[in-house]
């Protein structure tokens, strides 16, 4: 199963996230539940990285199953919000995945 952790502050902003484990859900290499929930959390670090040009602090395992990112401290207010707009969107459409999947995702939030 795909555990997706998400931590945020006192104001509700999403300050990291992990996804750990491996769905399972077909063959190794045709696993649609593991290759979409990578697309959308990669998609959304790739995009705050090209688009903002903010370097999210990133921890990957090079074999997969692991990720684990964090938003940088002393970003402006401005600059924060979009972070923050495109990791909610990436949150959403993880949380179609895990609704859709249930056995096989699940989204812990803190």
């Amino acid at each position: 199963m795909i555990t997706v952790k998400v931590n945020r502050n006192d104001n509700q902003k999403i300050v990291s996230f992990s996804m750990s484990g491996h769905a399972e859900a077909g063959p190794y290499g045709y696993d649609l539940v593991c290759a979409g929930a990578s697309a959308v959390s990669l998609g959304a670090v790739n995009a705050i990285h090209s688009i903002l040009h903010v370097e999210l602090d990133v921890d990957m395992k090079e074999d997969g199953g692991y990720l684990f990112c964090s938003v940088p401290n002393g970003l402006d207010s401005a600059l924060a919000e979009k972070v923050e707009l495109l990791l909610e969107g990436m949150l959403a459409s993880l949380a179609s995945i895990a609704t859709e999947y249930h056995e096989h995702m699940t989204i812990i939030e803190s």
